[in-house]
């Protein structure tokens, strides 16, 4: 049997996790400087599987505009460079060795701007995923039985403040990253 205090818990786990995901994919956005997690949404084919990048090669950033992957298995190197060529990041990887370097092109205003509505919907998803939460929340209470309707109602606002202090995080999260982004 659920309670208020264990529904409002859920539903503010539910809406962190969504905060998390945000702000990962946030992350993986590139803005002026090379980070490795810029290639965590690069997917491979490899042993008959698309793995993520992270789990096939190590990625470092040894210089503000270069990444280099070093595939585990040599034998993924091609598979490696297709991805990252195939991602939506407009990046050209050209493998050395055994190492696949991956320099970052200067960003042009366009470029810029095109990254800022990708980080919109990256934020927009992130809203929709806090409203999920709040709405299960909702649902959730809504079902109580041996509560009261005041009850129902101070959760119900409760839940209300979460969802708006979610919001609110994601926004900042978006000010920010786009300000990183639109940094010349």
């Amino acid at each position: 049997m659920s309670t208020i205090p264990q529904i409002l818990k859920d539903t503010r786990t539910a809406m962190e996790k969504a905060l998390e995901s945000s702000r990962r994919e946030f992350g993986s956005i590139r803005s002026g400087k090379a980070s490795p997690n810029l290639l965590d949404t690069v997917r491979v084919e490899a042993y008959g599987q698309h793995m993520s990048l992270n789990q096939v090669a190590a990625v470092a950033a040894p210089e503000p505009r270069l990444l280099t992957v070093t595939p585990w298995d040599k034998g993924l190197a091609h598979a490696i460079e297709k991805a990252i060529r195939d991602s939506d990041l407009g990046l050209n990887p050209a493998t050395a060795g055994n190492v696949i370097r991956v320099p970052l092109p200067a960003l042009n205003e366009e470029r810029r701007r095109d990254l800022v509505k990708i980080v919109h919907k990256l934020a927009e998803e992130g809203r929709i995923a806090v409203r999920h939460a709040r709405t299960h929340g909702r649902d959730a209470i809504k079902k109580l039985d041996k509560v009261s309707e005041d009850d129902k109602k101070h959760a119900e606002k409760d839940l209300q403040k979460l969802h708006d202090d979610f919001i609110h995080r994601i926004d900042e999260l978006l000010k920010s990253k786009e300000a990183e982004i639109m940094e010349v």
